[in-house]
């Protein structure tokens, strides 16, 4: 486990802004101490370090399971952050990316992944 959270960690460090990575540990640790733990090693230390897919296929594949979803806002606009910051993205890549799901997640949950592409470049 402790290979997996340095590892986990270093991922974090790499994708996400400190004041990111320390907002959504502390909302999991408030009331169940210890589980950004599992979320830094299970998540950033194992299943984003399999091989098979580059960072940019987990993010939009991370970005069409929130869309669909919904009510993942906060989730889904670090998530297109970190797509074109990271991963490399284009603003327009991204887009599309939302405009191809419209017929299989609905005009209304595109328009507010939209949203989170407005809060994500400002």
């Amino acid at each position: 486990m402790e290979l997996s959270m340095a590892k986990g960690e270093r991922f974090i460090a790499d994708t996400q802004s400190p004041q990111g990575a320390a907002a959504w540990k502390r909302q999991l640790d408030e009331f169940a101490p210890g589980a950004s733990d599992w979320v830094v090693g299970a998540v950033f230390g194992g299943t984003y370090q399999r091989e098979g897919l580059e960072l940019r296929d987990r993010q939009i594949l991370n970005m069409a399971a929130l869309a669909a979803m919904g009510g993942t806002e906060p989730q889904l606009t670090g998530h297109i952050r970190t797509a074109v910051d990271v991963a490399g993205m284009s603003r327009e890549e991204v887009a599309e990316c939302f405009v191809h799901l419209m017929p299989y997640i609905g005009v209304p949950k595109v328009l507010a992944a939209m949203r989170c592409m407005s809060a994500a470049f400002e």
